[in-house]
């Protein structure tokens, strides 16, 4: 059979981008190995699909080429999304931050995008063993056989969560056709510490400040046993390498030296480590105290501690350095950082600049969207322009 388009890959980018080619008028197949098409919108957000961001920037993403975000974007806004979203009557809500979510549960937005695509040929459980170039577009060989098209999009995603069935694919096409790739990396990801190593706090949770030397974010983190996670730790997982260390600031905006020289003016015989529970958790208090890297010394009460103490303790708590020793991987990481070289391929179009008739678009792409709606945001704008250009 011959179609217009063939859409591989059955996710957030690769179903908006059929229902946009089918209404166009133009023939689309769409394939998945997949047993149901946008698994990973269902499970995102708790079930509820952090589905984007008002605050959507080309500064809120990842990529060796920081502009390349930005025509894709700019064309198709978190607004127009959310357009869709009332048309189809799905309530939604802000959460925090700009984050989007339904109000009810995130298949809402899997059934609204299959109205969508009405018209389209869905194939799911319906892996792709070639992928040829023609004269007049492309050849695939299916279970079924072979189907032909004029146009090809690989939507396939990235690694993150191979028990979903995310595999390199999008790469070996790319590969293939000649596309260079940007190393990979599991990203939004929680971080990794020696075992127990923060065992007793675990579960703890709290806002802090996560900075490396190339970012730095303010939201909260969770003590895990196995190490530390919570969205200031997803966030920073992104620009954290191997070998460095992690500056958590744990009294972000607390002036804590100026308020502990207060009290000791008030009430000197307070136990410092009580006075510091007004400020912490009282279990990461008692952690720290015993925490052999720190050093803290937080015996004796208010009086005993000089001006120069309360500096030290206070420049040690807004500067606690922590080294993972690395993260949980693709196994729970959200998306994957790197992908196919965005110089190989056009920004207005999201098609390759060697191979007519070739798209990428989604998280395939060396574009890596921050935590909080932005990755879901570049699926809808990438497929947007994809769709846009196949119609035109």
């Amino acid at each position: 059979m011959r179609y217009d388009t063939i859409i591989i890959g059955a996710g957030a980018a690769g179903l908006f981008c059929a229902a946009q080619t089918v209404q166009a008028g133009r023939s689309t197949l769409l394939l998945d190995h997949a047993k149901k098409p946008g698994e990973k919108i269902r499970i995102s957000g708790g079930g509820r699909c952090n589905f984007t961001n008002m605050h959507t920037g080309p500064e809120n993403f990842l990529s060796q080429n920081k502009h390349f975000a930005k025509s894709a974007l700019k064309r198709f806004t978190p607004w127009d999304f959310i357009d869709l979203m009332d048309r189809a009557g799905i309530a939604w809500h802000e959460k925090t931050l700009g984050q989007l979510f339904c109000d009810d549960k995130a298949t809402q937005i899997v059934d609204m995008l299959l109205e969508l695509a009405k018209g389209v040929d869905l194939r799911l459980q319906t892996p792709v063993h070639t992928v040829e170039k023609t004269a007049t577009g492309f050849s695939l060989t299916l279970p079924t056989g072979r189907v032909t098209s004029r146009n090809l999009v690989i939507a396939t995603g990235g690694k993150s969560i191979p028990k979903m069935g995310a595999t390199g694919f999008a790469y070996d096409i790319a590969q293939q056709f000649g596309h260079q790739i940007v190393n990979t990396r599991a990203a939004l990801v929680p971080l990794t510490f020696p075992e127990g190593r923060f065992a007793p706090i675990s579960g703890l949770s709290l806002p802090v400040r996560a900075s490396t030397a190339r970012a730095s974010f303010d939201e909260a983190l969770l003590f895990t046993h196995r190490g530390l996670s919570g969205p200031a730790i997803l966030q920073i997982s992104s620009y954290w390498r191997e070998g460095e260390a992690i500056d958590i600031d744990l009294i972000p905006d607390t002036p804590l030296f100026e308020r502990l020289s207060a009290q000791r003016q008030i009430e000197g015989r307070r136990n410092l480590t009580t006075e510091l529970a007004r400020h912490l958790p009282a279990r990461l208090v008692d952690h720290l105290a015993t925490d052999p890297d720190l050093n803290l010394g937080l015996s004796g009460n208010l009086a005993d501690q000089s001006d120069k103490r309360l500096q030290a303790l206070e420049c040690a708590l807004k500067h606690w350095q922590l080294t993972p020793n690395g993260s949980e991987g693709y196994r729970t990481a959200e998306v994957t950082l790197g992908g196919i070289d965005t110089d190989g391929i056009d920004s207005k179009t999201m098609m390759s600049k060697s191979v007519p008739g070739l798209y990428f678009i989604g998280e395939c792409v060396d574009v890596t969207g921050w935590l909080g709606g932005f990755n879901f945001q570049w699926a809808w704008s990438s497929a947007h322009a994809a769709a846009t250009h196949i119609a035109s």
